[in-house]
C-alpha cells in the first residue's frame, strides 16, 4: 500500500486561533461565547452529547477540531420541522449525519419488533427521541435547512445500509441509504482518515461532487471513470481473480505461510478467494492492478428479486473488506450506481494514541444537568483499547464496520488514560470498569507475516480453528493488565468486555492473570450455542472450548479462594438452528445448572453474513449457486418464541408452549417430575400465559445467570 498521511500531520485549519473548547457547543449562545460567527463542520447524532472517546460523535466532533475547525453538535433534535437544525446556523464545510453510537433501529425495536420501553443513549433513558432510519431523516432535515451544504453520512447505521441491503423490519430489500437520504458522500467504518481528508479539502476549496478517491467513503458515481476495468461478478458462479503473490489458499483449514516470514514477494498469482472443496468457477479475466479495477455486484432490482443472487453479492462484498487487498465496488440502482471505495486503512498505534488523547471532557454535556444517561454511566470509567475483531461471526455488524483488523493502543497511552480518570472523572472510586474492545483479548494479537496477512481473504481468523499464522500471544496484555492495576490510587482494574475464550485458551498464564485479579465474581463469554449446526452457521467454536475454558476458570478461582461465576450467553432463533437443536441447547443448560433470564434472539441487522442467510436460506460462507445449500430459517412467531422458550425451559410461563412442542417432536419422555426431565407435568396456578403476552424484552442485551442463589445483569459480549 502506499504511504497515507498521518492524520495529525494535515496543516491546520485558520480558525484553530479559536483553541480548545471546554465542550463542544450545541448552541448559538455558547458560539458566541467562544466568539465564533459560525461553524465550520455541524455533527448531527441521534444520542444525547456525551464527550467521552467511547461515543462516536464526541471522537470526530475532538478530532476535527484538533485540525482547527469549529465544530457544533446537534443532538437529538426534533426532526419533525427544520428548527433544530438551524440552530447553529449555515455550516461553512458540511453537514456530518449519523444516528448515534447504535442502529436507529435496533436502538428502537426488539427482535419481535416491538418498541423498546427506553433508550440507554438519551437522559433519563426516555425512549422515542430519535426516529426511525435517523441517518434518512436527518439527512434529509438538513438540506431542508440549508440548501447546498453538503450532507455526509456516517456511523453504524450508515455503514450498514451503504449497498442495497435487507431491512427486517419491513421484510425488503432495500436500497443504499444514498439514495434514500439524498446524501453528497457516505463514510463508513472508522472514518477519522476520510474526514479529515474531506474537511480540509473542502476547506480548501474542493467541491463535494469532485470528491471520489477516499477510501472508505461511498458516492453515487457517473460512469466508469478513465483509466479503469470492470469485473463484473453480477452472476451466480463467478468469484474473479486476484493478482496477488502466491500465498497459499486463506480458505484451507491449515494455510501455511511460514515460508513467507522472509517477507519476500513471489513473482506470480493465485486464486485467494475460493475454498479447496468448492467446485470449479468461471474466473474472469482481470487488470494486474487491483488500484483502477472495480467489482460489479448484482444491481439494487437484481437482489430485490433474486434472494440467490442477494446471497452472492453478499459473499462478493464480504470477501473486499480486507483494506490490503479490497477493490472498488459498484452496483446499480436503477439507472444511477452506488460507488464504494476500497475500506479505510486502519489507523496506526501512534494516531489511535492521539484520538483517544484529545481534550475529551468524559461527561455528558452540562445542558443535561443531573439527568441520567445510562448509556455514559456504564463506560465512564472505561477504557477502549482496541478497534476491530478479526473473529468474523456471521451475526455481528463489527465486520461491517469496524473490520477485521486489530487497531491496538499502545500501553503507554492506554496507562494515560487510567491516570488521567483517576484525577479527573467525577465519582470515581478508584475502581476501571473494563480495558477492552470488541473483544477483551485480542490486544495486538495480528498475522505473524505481514504479506501474508496482505492477501488473505478469509472470513475469520478463527474459524474453522485457529490460523496457525495468528500471533496468540497474551503476555503483552498479561503486563498491561499488571501495570494498570500498578497505578497509584487505582483498586481495582475489571474486564468487562466479551472474553474470546478459544484465544484465551492458547494462553492459560493470562486466564490465571483474568480470574486471579480482573473478575468482578463473574466474566461473560458468548458460546452463543452447543449444537455444530447453528455453530457452523455463526462461525464460532464447538461446545468444547467452553469447557476446557470453564475448566481452567473454576480452577484459577478456587486457587485464589474466590467464588466466581461465567455468564454465557446464547442466540435463539439464529439461522441454521433447528427445534432439535434448540431442545439440546437447554437440556445442555440443565445439565450445567444453568438458569438464563434475559435472552437474546436472533435480530437480522443489515449487509450481515447471518441476515443474509435469514432472507435468502443460502449459505454465503461458500461459494453461492442454484444449487447452494440450503439453510434453516426460523421466521414465525410461534417458533421464534418456542426457540426463546427452550433457552428458558425453567420458567412456568415456557412450560405449556414446550410440552406441546416435546409431544410434537416425539419427545414427551422429558415432561415429567424427575431429575431426568426437563420441564414438569404439573403447571402452578397463576402461570402459564402465551409467551407473546410476557412482559419483557426478547432481545435484551442483558442475562442473568441464576446459580446457587448468585444472581447478576450484564452487558452482552461481542
Amino acid at each position: 500500500m502506499n504511504a497515507i498521511p498521518d492524520i495529525f500531520s494535515y496543516r491546520k485549519h485558520w480558525a484553530q486561533k479559536f483553541g480548545t473548547t471546554p465542550e463542544l457547543p450545541v448552541s448559538r449562545t455558547e458560539m458566541d461565547l467562544l466568539g465564533w460567527d459560525s461553524c465550520d463542520v455541524i455533527l448531527v447524532t441521534g444520542d444525547a452529547y456525551v464527550d467521552h472517546p467511547s461515543f462516536g460523535m464526541a471522537i470526530i466532533g475532538r478530532l476535527l477540531e484538533a485540525q482547527g475547525f469549529r465544530v457544533g453538535i446537534i443532538a437529538q433534535p426534533d426532526w419533525t420541522t427544520v428548527t433544530d437544525f438551524q440552530r447553529l446556523g449555515r455550516p461553512n464545510l458540511f453537514f456530518g449525519i449519523t444516528a448515534g453510537n447504535m442502529d436507529s433501529m435496533v436502538n428502537r425495536y426488539t427482535a419481535d419488533r416491538r418498541p423498546r420501553s427506553d433508550d440507554a443513549y438519551t437522559p433519563d433513558a426516555q425512549p422515542g427521541r430519535r426516529p426511525d432510519r435517523s441517518v434518512t431523516v436527518y439527512a434529509q432535515r438538513a438540506r431542508e435547512a440549508f440548501k447546498g451544504v453538503p450532507v455526509i453520512l456516517g456511523g453504524i447505521e450508515a455503514s450498514l445500509r451503504r449497498i442495497a441491503h435487507f431491512d427486517y423490519w419491513s421484510e425488503t430489500v432495500r436500497r443504499s441509504v444514498l439514495l434514500d437520504a439524498k446524501a453528497d458522500l457516505l463514510l463508513f467504518g472508522n472514518a477519522e482518515r476520510a474526514v479529515v481528508a474531506l474537511a480540509h479539502r473542502l476547506a480548501q476549496g474542493e467541491i463535494i461532487d469532485q470528491i471520489r478517491d477516499l477510501r472508505g467513503t461511498a458516492f453515487i458515481s457517473r460512469g466508469l471513470p478513465e483509466g479503469w476495468t470492470e469485473l463484473d461478478l453480477s452472476q451466480t458462479g463467478r468469484t474473479g481473480r486476484v493478482i496477488l503473490p502466491p500465498y497459499p489458499n486463506p480458505y484451507a483449514v491449515e494455510p501455511d505461510c511460514s515460508q513467507y516470514a522472509q517477507d519476500v514477494p513471489p513473482p506470480h498469482s493465485v486464486r485467494c478467494d475460493q475454498p479447496t472443496s468448492a467446485l470449479p468457477a468461471v474466473t474472469a479475466t482481470v487488470r494486474p492492478n487491483r488500484a483502477t479495477t472495480v467489482v460489479r455486484l448484482p444491481s439494487f432490482e437484481q437482489v430485490r428479486n433474486d434472494p440467490v443472487l442477494y446471497a452472492h453479492a453478499s459473499r462478493v462484498f464480504h470477501l473486499e473488506t480486507n483494506p490490503a487487498n479490497a477493490r472498488a465496488l459498484v452496483q446499480a440502482h436503477g439507472e444511477r450506481e452506488v460507488w464504494l471505495n476500497p475500506p479505510p486503512i486502519p489507523l496506526t498505534s501512534a494516531e489511535l494514541d492521539q484520538v483517544y488523547e484529545l481534550p475529551y471532557s468524559r461527561r455528558p454535556h452540562s445542558i443535561y444537568g443531573a439527568a441520567r444517561l445510562p448509556a455514559w454511566e456504564m463506560i465512564r470509567h472505561s477504557v477502549n483499547i482496541l478497534r476491530g475483531c478479526f473473529g468474523g461471526c456471521t451475526f455481528c455488524s463489527i465486520t461491517e464496520h469496524e473490520g477485521r483488523v486489530i487497531q491496538s493502543r499502545s500501553q503507554a497511552s492506554i496507562l494515560r488514560e487510567i491516570a488521567d480518570i483517576r484525577d479527573r472523572a467525577p465519582a470515581f472510586t478508584g475502581n476501571i470498569s473494563d480495558l477492552g474492545g470488541p473483544s477483551a483479548n485480542m490486544w495486538r494479537l495480528a498475522c505473524r507475516y505481514p504479506r501474508a496477512a496482505a492477501a488473505c481473504r478469509r472470513l475469520s481468523c478463527v474459524y474453522p480453528d485457529i490460523c496457525r499464522n495468528l500471533d496468540t500471544d497474551h503476555e503483552p496484555l498479561i503486563q498491561l493488565y499488571r501495570k494498570a492495576r500498578g497505578i497509584p490510587g487505582i483498586k481495582r482494574v475489571l474486564i468487562a468486555s466479551g472474553v474470546r475464550y478459544d484465544l484465551a485458551l492458547r494462553s492459560p498464564a493470562y486466564i490465571r492473570e483474568l480470574v486471579t485479579h480482573h473478575v468482578g465474581g463473574y466474566l461473560k463469554i458468548a458460546p452463543e450455542h452447543t449444537e455444530p449446526g447453528p455453530l457452523s452457521k455463526m462461525m464460532k467454536p464447538g461446545i468444547g472450548s467452553f469447557d476446557r475454558f470453564k475448566e481452567l476458570f473454576d480452577r484459577y478461582s478456587r486457587e485464589a479462594g474466590k467464588e466466581q461465576y461465567l455468564i454465557p450467553y446464547f442466540i435463539s432463533a439464529h439461522p441454521g438452528t433447528t427445534d432439535d437443536d434448540m431442545l439440546n441447547l437447554a437440556l445442555w443448560l440443565k445439565r450445567h445448572n444453568f438458569r438464563l433470564d434475559q435472552v437474546q434472539a436472533f435480530l437480522p441487522t443489515p449487509l450481515s453474513l447471518a441476515t443474509t442467510m435469514y432472507h435468502s436460506e443460502r449459505n454465503p460462507l461458500e461459494p453461492v449457486t442454484r444449487n447452494s445449500e440450503r439453510v434453516a430459517v426460523v421466521r414465525g412467531q410461534r417458533q421464534r418464541r418456542l426457540q426463546k422458550a427452550f433457552l428458558r425451559y425453567h420458567d412456568p410461563e415456557n412450560w405449556p408452549l414446550l410440552r406441546q412442542a416435546l409431544k410434537d417432536m416425539g419427545r414427551a419422555d422429558l415432561i415429567g417430575n424427575g431429575k431426568r426431565h426437563l420441564i414438569p407435568a404439573f403447571q402452578p396456578p397463576g402461570t402459564g400465559r402465551s409467551a407473546a403476552t410476557r412482559p419483557g424484552s426478547v432481545n435484551s442485551t442483558a442475562v442473568k445467570l441464576v446459580r446457587r442463589g448468585k444472581p447478576t445483569l450484564g452487558r452482552r459480549p461481542r
